[in-house]
């Protein structure tokens, strides 16, 4: 009951808030959509399951393999490059928190999220109302989805398999934010919670096709930039604020205790990532090829400048560096994966590593937040810079995927705008939802049970043997 009631009494302030603001701003930001995106590259990459067709033997395989590689990019990959990352008592707990959440998020995907994300029902184009903003329940239960049913030229059941996974990672990016001091009955909840306020709507505003408040501005979110990474990241950040910082944060903190378990996670995030952005295209095609191919650029020159910006300032390379820069270069081409070319790629690469390096070391210190593992310095910061760039880049002088008649100002204001508001839409939800479980439960474990850590405090077990 606390669930659903924490669900229904956020929700319903907050998608007040974004009727209101987000109308005004469809009326008057942007009156022309189809001069921030012309030739409709988005909708001609993102519309697959929009589209009756035949089943694809081929592009079923492909996207039945990209399911599997996104699911192992919470369970093991995510949990891993974290796990490394924390200290030895609480190890146990960030991978136990990252287990729980995909099992939860699942269960919560199929019972009413899919439905919420991408129920059409009452939508059409170029009119704002309710359904602009979220689905319906038509597809709860995926109520009327049989083994036949075709999103494209892929079973719907597949399509729902497929989104499942990015529900189940996008809140898990966040416990990097408030590692090590969240209590584990407040990660469930708050999580669970915060799918249904925030990931849903920005999904079924991005990604539900015709009639979805961002999918009729033209906004380009091949993969996820806009509806995972900028809503993880910015959340992440808040979240992080609330709960506060770790004990003898920043002066008298451990080292991460095993980094070889982190570049383990950290190789086994970018092989997934082929899936992630390569799947969005849901279908074994060329733009999935140079989805994959433009993923694996970002990342190679974003570990390889943030890599050399340590050398010139510390005068030696870190492992760490080198992890983090990879993982930079990933979140910032998400978005863009399907739009832009090679030198897209690149270009979008090298800004994340500069940008998001200034905002995990500089800003971070300056601002004295803890988010731990830098989720927003990271996710937050390189999806909002590859949704940017995306608008520059996707254009034809730059070898994407736009025609000649593509407005390079048009498209990044339009990008500019979505990122903005999906931002400033999560810092309001997030603080709604933690300030409303304030009420009923207590975020963060006592002093002594940090002190011990979370392994014990939290689980009884230990991840190491004394």
């Amino acid at each position: 009951m606390l669930l659903s009631g924490c669900a229904r009494c956020a929700l319903v302030p907050i998608l007040f808030f974004i009727v209101a603001g987000m109308t005004a701003v469809a009326q008057d930001a942007i009156p022309n959509a189809d001069a921030a995106v012309s030739g409709d590259v988005a909708a001609a990459v993102q519309s697959a399951d929009q589209e009756a067709s035949s089943l694809d033997s081929g592009d079923t395989a492909w996207i039945l393999t990209s399911t599997a590689l996104v699911l192992f990019m919470t369970i093991p990959a995510l949990a891993l490059f974290y796990g490394g990352l924390v200290r030895t008592k609480n190890v146990l707990s960030v991978l136990m928190q990252c287990l729980v959440l995909t099992a939860i998020l699942s269960v919560v995907w199929v019972v009413f999220g899919y439905s919420l994300a991408f129920d059409t029902t009452g939508m059409e184009s170029g009119k704002v109302g309710l359904s602009a903003f979220l689905g319906g329940f038509s597809l709860a239960f995926l109520s009327g989805v049989s083994p036949d049913s075709l999103t494209g030229t892929i079973p719907t059941v597949l399509h729902a398999a497929f989104q499942m996974t990015f529900a189940v990672i996008t809140p898990a990016l966040m416990i990097g934010a408030f590692a090590e001091r969240m209590k584990f009955s407040a990660v469930l909840v708050f999580s669970t919670v915060w799918l249904v306020v925030v990931y849903l709507p920005i999904c079924h505003m991005t990604w539900g096709g015709d009639g979805g408040l961002f999918w009729d501005w033209g906004v380009m979110d091949f993969a996820g930039g806009i509806v995972v990474h900028i809503t993880a990241g910015v959340s992440a950040l808040v979240a992080c604020v609330m709960v506060g910082p770790r004990a003898g944060y920043p002066r008298s903190l451990d080292p991460p205790h095993n980094m070889t378990m982190t570049v383990t996670g950290t190789a086994m995030l970018w092989v997934g990532w082929f899936g992630f952005n390569g799947g969005s295209a849901l279908a074994a095609n060329g733009g999935a090829a140079m989805a994959v191919l433009v993923t694996h650029l970002s990342a190679s020159v974003a570990t390889l400048v943030w890599m050399g910006i340590e050398w010139v300032k510390l005068g030696k390379p870190s492992v760490l560096g080198a992890a983090t820069g990879a993982i930079a270069g990933l979140a910032a081409i998400t978005p863009a994966s399907g739009f832009v070319g090679p030198i897209g790629a690149l270009a979008i690469g090298t800004a994340s590593a500069v940008i998001c390096f200034i905002f995990a070391t500089k800003i971070k210190q300056a601002c004295g937040y803890d988010d731990s593992l830098d989720v927003f310095g990271v996710h937050g910061v390189g999806g909002y810079v590859g949704t940017v760039l995306c608008g520059v880049f996707a254009a034809s002088n730059f070898g994407g995927l736009a025609d000649a008649s593509f407005s390079i100002g048009s498209a990044v204001w339009t990008q500019f705008l979505a990122a903005t508001i999906t931002a400033v839409y999560s810092v309001v939800a997030t603080v709604v939802i933690l300030s409303f479980m304030k009420f009923f439960m207590q975020l963060r474990v006592d002093g002594d049970a940090e002190y011990r850590g979370l392994d014990l405090s939290e689980h009884e077990e230990r991840g190491y043997i004394l």
